[in-house]
Formats: C-alpha cells, sequence, structure tokens
C-alpha cells in the first residue's frame, strides 16, 4: 500500500498507462509549498501563489486521463494555527483562484464540490466556493473536490453524533448501525461509489496522512512523492498512477492465480 516515489528522477520518457485501470479517485495532501520558498529565498506566500499553477495543471492532465474524482487538501482545520497573516493570504488565495479557473473549468467540463467546515470560512471566500459550485454544477465531467476546513477527525464525530441524534429519534435502532450508515453521514456522501480514493498521493516527501479521509482511505494505495507541490506536474501525475497500476489491490484477500 506504501510507496515512496522520487518523481523527478523516476519518470520514464513515455509511460504508457492501462486506460481501463486509471484509479477513479484520486486524493492529493498538496504539500511543500512554504520549503519551494524557503529554498528561493522567497515568503511563504510566494510558495502558495506558486502552487495555483500546479493545481491548475494537474486537475486538467487528472479530466484528460479519465480520473473521475480529485479531492484536493486545500485547508485542514489545523491551518487556522498558522500565522494569521499567512491564513488571511490563503483565504484571499482561494476566493481569486476559483475566479480565475473558472473559464478553464467550464472548458473542460469539469465540475466544482466542496467539503469541510463551510460555514466557517471567512464571508469572501465561502461566497466564492459557493460561486464556483453554481456556476459548475451542469458540468458532467470530472469531480473537482476541495477539502476546505477539513478534518477526518471531525468528519467521524460529526457523522456519529448525526448517526446518535437518528437513534435518539428513532430514525435508526442500535443495531442498524453499520459502515454503510456511517459512510451516508460523512462529507464524501454525495460522491456515492467513488467516495473512497483509488490512490492517495502526497507530495514533498513528507509520510503522514495529517488528518485526510481517514475513513475514506482504508484500502487506498499510498504514494509520497519527493517533489514539492509548486513543482509538481502532470508528468508526475502520471508517474503516480503508473506506480499504482503495477500495484496489486487484494482488499486483505490473497491475489487470484
Amino acid at each position: 500500500m506504501f510507496s515512496k516515489l522520487t518523481a523527478k528522477n523516476s519518470v520514464p520518457d513515455e509511460i504508457k498507462l492501462d486506460p481501463e485501470r486509471i484509479p477513479q479517485h484520486i486524493a492529493i495532501i498538496m504539500d511543500g509549498n512554504g520549503r519551494w520558498a524557503q529554498k528561493r529565498h522567497l515568503p511563504r506566500t510566494a510558495g502558495h501563489k506558486a502552487a495555483l499553477t500546479t493545481v491548475k495543471e494537474v486537475t486538467k492532465a487528472a479530466s484528460k486521463l479519465g480520473v473521475k474524482v480529485l479531492t484536493l487538501y486545500t485547508f485542514s482545520t489545523e491551518n487556522w494555527k498558522r500565522p494569521r497573516t499567512e491564513v488571511e493570504f490563503l483565504m484571499n488565495l482561494v476566493s481569486a483562484a476559483f475566479d480565475i479557473f473558472m473559464p478553464d473549468l467550464i472548458a473542460n467540463n469539469i465540475q466544482v464540490r466542496a467539503m469541510g467546515e463551510l460555514a466557517a470560512l471567512p464571508p469572501k471566500t465561502l461566497a466564492a466556493v459557493n460561486r464556483a459550485i453554481a456556476d459548475t454544477q451542469q458540468n458532467t465531467g470530472m469531480i473537482l473536490n476541495f477539502a476546505i476546513n477539513y478534518g477526518g477527525r471531525d468528519e467521524l464525530v460529526a457523522a456519529t453524533k448525526e448517526i446518535a441524534a437518528m437513534v435518539v429519534k428513532k430514525q435508526v435502532r442500535i443495531n442498524e448501525i453499520d459502515d454503510k450508515l456511517l459512510e451516508k453521514n460523512l462529507m464524501t456522501a454525495s460522491l456515492k461509489e467513488r467516495a473512497n480514493p483509488d490512490l492517495l498521493i502526497r507530495t514533498s516527501g513528507e509520510k503522514r496522512l495529517s488528518n485526510f479521509l481517514l475513513w475514506q482511505i482504508a484500502y487506498s494505495e499510498f504514494v509520497f512523492s519527493d517533489v514539492l507541490w509548486p513543482d509538481y506536474s502532470p508528468a508526475e501525475l502520471k508517474a503516480n498512477i503508473y506506480e499504482f497500476q503495477n500495484r496489486s489491490r487484494r482488499y486483505g484477500g490473497l491475489k487470484k492465480g
């Protein structure tokens, strides 16, 4: 399940992917913006700004490859602990990004969705998120799912509270609580059969989940890339998918044959 891939040194000149085995849902922990800026003696905000180009290019590449859902860890519930000026910059950047990307999203038939404690976002940021969702809701291509002010533990606690309330209201019995009921109360429920990522990618060489999709990644394949997110490219994405396609996914069973 785990693999470390230094993509810049591992991408063959011509990777041939099996179009029948493209991961339906890819989730990415976009990491390394600050270190990218530090290496260039720039403020951390420069790394976040450079990351926008990567988001745009990787999104288009994933869509063209046939990925159905791309979930990007955009801002975690823990990120509020960062310096106030950096948080404010990130919130304003999210607002601007949606407006900048909109023509490309529409041109590529990409539908925007978002999950997390969205109501806690600054009004300007929330308005931009809601506008992007509304403007692309008729698109029928890949779903670009932003995890904004999202935390996996918070998601599980919220789902537990919802189910507890259902029990109190006698809408469900305790012995009827199962994994399917829990999944119906998670933030990924609207993704239906594609709620659980086939492939989880984390950039920058760090090997942590950082409170991301803790339930949904139970059987995801993990690839850890050394490439800092602003340097990540469609070529690296293709290499990571190639790595995925060379795995044997057994879901706890044994390999056939």
